[in-house]
């Protein structure tokens, strides 16, 4: 059994997986089109737009689809463990433009580096270096 995350988009999903496929180290899996689907729901303008994709960042499966009325995420966040502070940072600092900060990126009681907030493309992020275990 695995669980996986699917997110649904307002029109920028091949945008938002392009872009974590570049600066994430994702590997775009699959990408389908509305109009690839014989019996399409969805406006004549949409056609082009995500029917499914899917990318693997990190050995975990994000899926996602763009759909007309998808509100952005709320009360839900994709958890991104980072391996040094630096990488926790890089990516922050990549995420954070043109998005919005939820709580910035700071040294916490469970984390060297944690950080809430929501991207460009609406997905909300938690980003976390944890300390070294004994």
């Amino acid at each position: 059994m695995r669980l996986d995350a699917y997110l649904n988009y307002r029109g920028n999903c091949e945008q938002a997986f392009h872009f974590y496929q570049q600066h994430l180290g994702g590997r775009l899996a699959m990408l389908t089109r509305h109009k690839d689907q014989p019996q399409s729901r969805v406006p004549d303008d949409w056609q082009d737009k995500v029917l499914h994709a899917r990318i693997e960042i990190g050995g975990t499966v994000l899926m996602g689809a763009d759909m007309p009325q998808a509100e952005p995420m709320r009360s839900a966040y994709l958890t991104l463990t980072l391996d040094t502070e630096e990488e926790a940072e890089r990516v922050y600092a990549l995420l954070i433009d043109g998005g919005e900060v939820f709580m910035k990126m700071e040294k916490t009681p469970w984390a060297n580096r944690f950080a809430m907030l929501r991207d460009q493309f609406g997905t909300s992020w938690m980003l976390l270096h944890e300390p070294e275990r004994a």
